[in-house]
């Protein structure tokens, strides 16, 4: 099945579906620590949850939109723990030490597979790598900031409501978290004004502040005042970000990765740090001179945008990141058709390994599928 037919298919059909699917086999084959999930495997507690999400008060309410992603969050949200699950020596009993973070990825992967768009994709792909924060609320130092943080990455609401079936959706409820520690979730998500929609900070750059700083404030009002404009774009090769720059921004300058690799005749296979510093140094000159310009480069993974927002940022500049994704297989034919492809297992390689930009790293974001 593909997403289209997912998408208007029953739990049931979904489900079936799903049984079939070798992560699920995977989920089968994966046992949980007794004490916190003595229905046993994976799967078994997977089908548990599932099963949980038509009983929630709020079901019924919710749009059809709302009810395909709480589904496929179910589905997925445990599925890094076979990837992760060890036998910890000395206790003898069974942890996934970030699974979350596994699941994520593999979400991504799977849901690409099946054609899910992009927008969808992401929504319930960070939710499988926060689906487990809610039940954490009250170790945190500020559960007001914990929600805040969290309200620009996934629905608070959804999160609430998955988190409230995945609690109930084991045989030792007992020895789950209480359920009174997700309604604080919600009572602080709501005090505020997170519950359905992200946190209104006072300003763009209040929020991209926010998200850099160790210690954020939820009530300063920085101005905004900007020496320039920096658009940061990201995506796979062949994704098609020249053809964006060219229809959007084609007035501005750009700093193009790949045409430096070309003048300084250097391979993508090769050490990239003569590459990088080139690239740098001309972000700084145009920086310096207070221009607007593009920065054109893969930026697939959050550490490395993070180390040139950090760099623009720097400057002063206002940073708005253009993240291109179009359907995988037009990813794969248009990188047949440059002039420097890359092997089609790279691409593959690096989709697997792709974090998409979210609106906790600059002031502006757009996600581009074609």
């Amino acid at each position: 099945m593909n997403w289209n037919e997912l998408s208007q298919a029953s739990l049931n059909g979904i489900m079936d579906w799903a049984s079939s699917q070798p992560w699920s086999q995977e989920m089968a084959n994966c046992n949980q620590d007794a004490e916190w999930h003595s229905e046993g495997d994976v799967w078994t507690h997977t089908k548990m949850v599932c099963s949980q999400l038509p009983l929630l008060d709020e079901w019924s309410s919710l749009t059809s939109h709302e009810q395909l992603v709480l589904i496929f969050t179910a589905l997925l949200h445990d599925s890094g723990k076979p990837l992760t699950s060890q036998i910890d020596p000395e206790t003898n009993r069974i942890r996934s030490p970030k699974h979350a973070v596994k699941g994520e990825h593999l979400a991504r992967s799977i849901l690409r597979d099946v054609g899910c768009d992009l927008q969808t994709r992401e929504e319930i792909s960070r939710l499988v790598r926060f689906h487990g924060r809610p039940a954490f609320l009250l170790e945190k130092s500020d559960p007001n900031h914990e929600v805040v943080f969290l309200s620009w990455l996934v629905n608070n609401k959804l999160l609430y409501l998955f988190a409230l079936a995945d609690t109930r959706g084991r045989a030792t409820k007992e020895m789950g978290r209480p359920e009174e520690n997700l309604h604080l979730w919600k009572l602080a998500s709501e005090e505020n004004g997170c519950f359905e929609e992200p946190y209104d900070f006072a300003n763009d750059q209040a929020r991209f502040e926010f998200y850099r700083q160790r210690e954020p404030s939820l009530h300063y009002v920085p101005h905004e005042e900007y020496s320039c404009t920096v658009i940061l774009l990201s995506g796979l090769p062949g994704s098609g970000k020249d053809t964006w720059l060219s229809n959007a921004r084609n007035e501005i300058p750009v700093v193009s990765l790949d045409e430096i690799r070309s003048e300084l005749q250097i391979d993508p296979t090769d050490n990239q740090g003569e590459v990088v510093q080139e690239a740098r140094e001309r972000c700084r000159e145009l920086l310096r001179k207070k221009v607007s310009f593009a920065f054109n480069a893969t930026n697939l993974m959050r550490q490395t945008r993070q180390r040139w927002v950090d760099l623009f940022a720097d400057y002063g500049a206002r940073i708005e990141v253009i993240y291109v994704e179009p359907p995988f297989e037009l990813i794969l034919q248009q990188n047949k058709q440059r002039e420097q492809s890359v092997p089609e297992k790279v691409i593959h390689e690096l989709a697997r390994k792709c974090e998409p930009p979210t609106w906790t790293e600059s002031h502006s974001l757009v996600l581009a599928d074609s």
